[in-house]
């Protein structure tokens, strides 16, 4: 996950960290909401172990990961009180938004990404809204067929192949370029990738690989397969256990993580990882308001919320992915290393919906012989 990326850097990558802090701002049960400035947040008396109205409650994936001083800043300037609730990676989010359609466990929702929005869409998911005042630049990451009406792009990175230079440079092996690359012998049992039936990156992966070569997409999946490749079930385990770069003792110097990373292995001035960008697939990140939502106020007022300058300015170093808001400053660090793709390959939302569960089919059985 890529909260997990963000504090690891902060830790200067010295261990696995999980993503556990995606509920660290609070749960149902673990405080009291702050006082209402404003009728705004006023309570309704709700049942005991209800969310009262008063509550914004957010169902997200398990990389949420906004710093604690600012949503409380959140909260005192609107009366509301922010409840997280985190549920897995951007599949597992949204096969539970649609199951809980029309009766959901929160009030908005942030992590739906475009391999799985039109999913969400066609299922009404999401009530209408549009923010007020849209920034420059976001509405260049609406979903196709949708006009930003019931989702609003929040970020957005590029899902990429990444190599450890340092071990390349240390066993004097050339450094792999593309895709095509990872299926050649000088590469046999050197990369890691997250799956694509339980992971959002690794769906994205599936994605870039049928974007590149078509109906030959399963042909190359074979070569990879055939040429040792390591399929694991999330990204933290591929990165931070089976990666030379990771937090642990790992042995493959090339996985499938962020265009971004490169930024969270600097040392000295200089970055031991490369994102190869020829193999990048775009993903972004969304956020609505959810279908029978109890805090339909609140919830437009949190969608605002992340699209103001100071959310926007926080998704680097807090989530490791890019604003939408154009303008936005990167830090240093990204400025210079985390180098995004001109040309990164896509697969259009209304593509994914029609083949998705087909794909993934194939793609297990592809993988799994």
């Amino acid at each position: 996950m890529r909260s997990t990326r963000a504090l690891a850097a902060a830790a200067a990558l010295t261990g696995l960290v999980l993503a556990a802090s995606a509920c660290s701002v609070s749960t149902k049960d673990d405080s009291e909401p702050s006082s209402a400035p404003s009728n705004q947040g006023a309570s309704t008396g709700s049942t005991t172990g209800e969310p009262k109205i008063r509550d914004v409650v957010l169902v997200t994936h398990d990389s949420w990961n906004l710093p604690k001083k600012l949503v409380a800043q959140w909260e005192q300037q609107t009366g509301y009180h922010l409840v997280v609730r985190a549920s897995g990676d951007a599949g597992t989010l949204t096969n539970k938004l649609v199951l809980t359609q029309g009766n959901p466990d929160g009030d908005v929702s942030f992590g739906v990404d475009n391999t799985f929005a039109t999913r969400a869409l066609k299922a009404n998911v999401f009530a209408p809204y549009t923010p007020a005042s849209v920034p420059p630049g976001v509405s260049q990451y609406d979903v196709t067929g949708d006009g930003g009406s019931h989702l609003t792009p929040i970020d957005h990175s590029a899902v990429c192949v990444n190599v450890d230079t340092s071990w390349f440079a240390a066993h004097r092996i050339p450094v792999p370029q593309t895709l095509d690359d990872l299926t050649r012998p000088a590469y046999k049992n050197l990369f890691v990738t997250a799956g694509a039936s339980t992971s959002s990156p690794g769906m994205a992966f599936l994605l870039a690989t049928i974007a590149k070569y078509g109906d030959g997409w399963q042909s190359y999946w074979q070569k990879l397969m055939a040429n040792g490749a390591e399929i694991t079930d999330g990204w933290d385990q591929a990165y931070d256990v089976e990666f030379t770069q990771g937090g642990g003792h790992g042995k493959r110097p090339i996985v499938l993580s962020y265009d971004s990373d490169p930024a969270a292995t600097v040392k000295d001035g200089t970055t031991s990882t490369k994102a190869l960008l020829d193999t990048c697939f775009s993903q972004v990140e969304y956020a609505g308001v959810l279908t029978g939502a109890k805090n339909v106020p609140g919830a437009e007022a949190f969608l605002d919320w992340l699209l103001s300058p100071q959310v926007q300015a926080e998704l680097p170093d807090a989530m490791y992915v890019y604003p939408v808001v154009a303008g936005t400053a990167l830090p240093a660090d990204w400025a210079k290393f985390a180098i995004q793709p001109t040309k990164p390959l896509t697969v259009s939302p209304a593509d994914i919906d029609a083949n998705r569960e087909k794909w993934l089919q194939q793609w297990s059985d592809v993988t799994s012989r």
